[in-house]
Order: C-alpha cells, then structure tokens, then sequence
C-alpha cells in the first residue's frame, strides 16, 4: 500500500514530523513557564481575602474568554500578533504562538484543579510552622500535587499535537499539512494513514512517558 509514496514523499513526511516536534517542543516548555505560574496565581488569589477574589475572578474570565475560542479562529485571529512577535505567520515557529496562547489556559485550569486536590491540613500544618507563602507554594503545593501536575502536562502536550495537525491547514506546517495537502486535496490515501499513524504512536509515546513520570513521582 505503501507503494504509492515516493522517497520524495517520505522526506517530506520526515520533514513534518520535524516541524510536529519543533511546534510541540516550543509550545510545550513556553505553555509549561506561563500555564504553571497561571495556575498558581487562580488558586492563590482565591484564598486571599475579597481582593484576591476580585483579582481571581478577572484572570479567570481573561482564560474562560481565551479558551471559549475554537483553535482554527484563534490562530487566524493572532496572525497580526504572529506577524509582529516573529516576522511572520507561516511556518511552525509562527504557529507556536497561537498554540501557546491556546494551551496556557487549558493548562493553568489543569494546575488549578490540581492544586484545589491538595489537602488543606498539610497548607495549615506549614503555616502554622511559620512558612511563607511562596514557601508554601514551593515546599508544600507543588510537590504534594506533583502527580497530578504532571498528568495536567502529558493531557496538555497531548493536545497540543491535536492542535498542530490543525494549525498546518492554515500554514503551519507540520504533519497536518502533508496530510491535508497530500492526503485530502491530492487524493493520496497513503499519505494520510502515514500521518495519522505517526500523530497516534506520539501520542500513546507522550501518554506512556506522562503516565510513567507520575507514578514514578507519586509517593503518596
């Protein structure tokens, strides 16, 4: 079946995985640095009096507003932002900002949850202790919801590569560009079950290695 591909092909495959991974890599460690201290703040500022629940509920509608948005409108609405932080809007590095700005607040809605699950008697327990907030943050929050975190961040990776396959069908790159190019408008069969075989295997590869650093971590 595979027949139909030609070398060419397959080094055109090469290079969208290549991209895949460079839009998955940039987006993940960039969602990582802004989602987690996102998260952070949701659920600090709840539990600080009714000013930080006035601040709790703007940050919480800025990211309910921000994942409200279906990717395909998202990424086409910060083209112009696109075009100003890195000089264009094609391309995986292009893309990588909107899924950024996509995956932040999936994530740091994943760190808030996480962080609601730790148990409170462990916060009194270091307050009372005399420990300060950041702390608390660092000492107690983080390593007790460690597991979850890092299945927060496995859920998230996964989804940004669903949302990579997407942004190649408006100039991404990317495995969702040959297959929607190739595959779709080209009619070649093959090319489309290569790709979708390729997005499954990394996906079950994330998931794997997510499941395994969270039990490897978990000492509860």
């Amino acid at each position: 079946m595979l027949d139909a591909i030609t070398p060419q092909m397959w080094g055109a495959i090469r290079e969208g995985f290549v991209e895949t991974m460079q839009m998955l890599g940039i987006s993940g460690v960039a969602t990582i640095l802004l989602g987690l201290p996102l998260g952070i703040a949701l659920f600090t500022f709840n539990t600080l009096g009714s000013i930080g629940r006035v601040i709790d509920a703007i940050l919480g509608a800025l990211v309910n507003v921000t994942r409200s948005f279906p990717y395909a409108i998202l990424m086409v609405s910060l083209i112009p932002l696109t075009r100003f932080l890195v000089q264009t809007s094609i391309g995986p590095i292009a893309a990588s900002v909107s899924l950024t700005i996509a995956a932040v607040p999936f994530f740091a809605r994943l760190v808030e949850t996480a962080l609601r699950d730790v148990p409170s008697g462990k916060t009194d327990a270091a307050v009372a202790m005399g420990s300060s907030q950041i702390q608390v943050i660092w000492k107690v929050w983080l390593p007790e919801a460690m597991p979850t975190l890092i299945s927060a961040m496995t859920t998230t990776l996964v989804t940004i590569v669903g949302y990579s396959a997407m942004a190649g069908l408006i100039g991404g790159g990317g495995l969702g560009r040959l297959a929607y190019n190739y595959g779709y408008q080209r009619f070649i069969g093959e090319v489309m079950v290569v790709t979708v075989i390729i997005l499954i295997i990394l996906v079950q590869a994330i998931q794997l290695i997510g499941d395994w650093l969270s039990r490897a971590v978990d000492h509860r």
